[in-house]
């Protein structure tokens, strides 16, 4: 069973890919924006961190670029792998044509999730390593090794939280007309994920650690790097993931049981 998604997985990303090499001036054009946009988003962290040597809430400027590398990444994972896909469900839903889906002898979810890849946003992957390394220069240093192995679980975990809100953000399309402006302001508020976590207090904080888990996402793997998130985060962040992936699950399969086709 699994072999067999694996396969249908390759065939969504070659189609894609397909597709997008047939216009290869935009797809060229495309991922130079992607790069120049990477590139703006060090601009605020040269603002804030003016003086030489400044720390804002014990992060240096060198520690801030290890979290703006990793938003870099996550955001190249989400504008090119989940949101492209997730946001035409809630086409098929408004048009009563998400039925041609669930026909199909496959997962829905799973079907819903691969139809359509951004490959261009792949560039984000560069301008995420290319931050880490000027982020490390600054530092005049090395990333941990072990904390490089925490990292890549954390990327795994944060991509499966990113994933899930995404699912969960679309469900509400099954009970609402349009939703739209839902899914814009969940990209909005994942810009916050730039900044270190610290820099959030009160409720901000609260919510940007356990209902939008932006910190889990950009300062737990810059922390893992940087070889100072304790064991216990990494374990809590394994099992935050798990849960959401359950809920947003769990929530798909009760939006499913609701949806009104166009045959009805």
């Amino acid at each position: 069973m699994l072999r067999r998604y694996i396969r249908l997985l390759g065939v969504q990303l070659r189609a894609s890919s397909l597709l997008a090499m047939q216009y290869r001036g935009d797809f060229l054009i495309e991922g130079l924006i992607s790069l120049f946009w990477s590139a703006t988003s060090l601009a605020p962290l040269f603002v804030v961190f003016q003086k030489e040597g400044q720390r804002i809430e014990g992060w240096s400027f060198g520690e801030a670029l290890i979290v703006i590398g990793w938003f870099t990444l996550l955001q190249g994972v989400l504008e090119g792998a989940i949101s492209p896909s997730l946001t035409g469900v809630v086409e098929h839903i408004r048009k009563g044509t998400l039925d041609f889906v669930l026909l199909k002898p496959a997962d829905a979810q799973f079907l819903v999730s691969t139809t359509r890849f951004l490959p261009w946003r792949a560039t984000n992957a560069l301008a995420a390593l290319a931050i880490f390394v000027y982020g490390f220069h600054v530092l005049g240093r090395s990333p941990a090794p072990l904390g490089v192995l925490a990292a890549l679980v954390l990327l795994g975990t944060s991509v499966l939280l990113l994933y899930s809100l995404w699912i969960l953000t679309v469900c509400a399309a099954f009970y609402v007309v349009k939703v739209d402006n839902l899914t814009y302001f969940f990209t909005s508020i994942f810009d916050a994920a730039r900044w270190p976590a610290p820099v959030f207090r009160g409720a901000l904080s609260f919510v940007f650690t356990f209902v939008i888990p932006l910190a889990v996402m950009t300062t737990f793997p810059a922390e893992a790097m940087l070889g100072r998130l304790p064991m216990m985060s990494l374990v809590w962040a394994v099992v935050g993931s798990i849960l959401f992936a359950f809920i947003s699950r769990r929530v798909w399969l009760h939006a499913i049981g609701h949806y009104t086709s166009a045959s009805s």
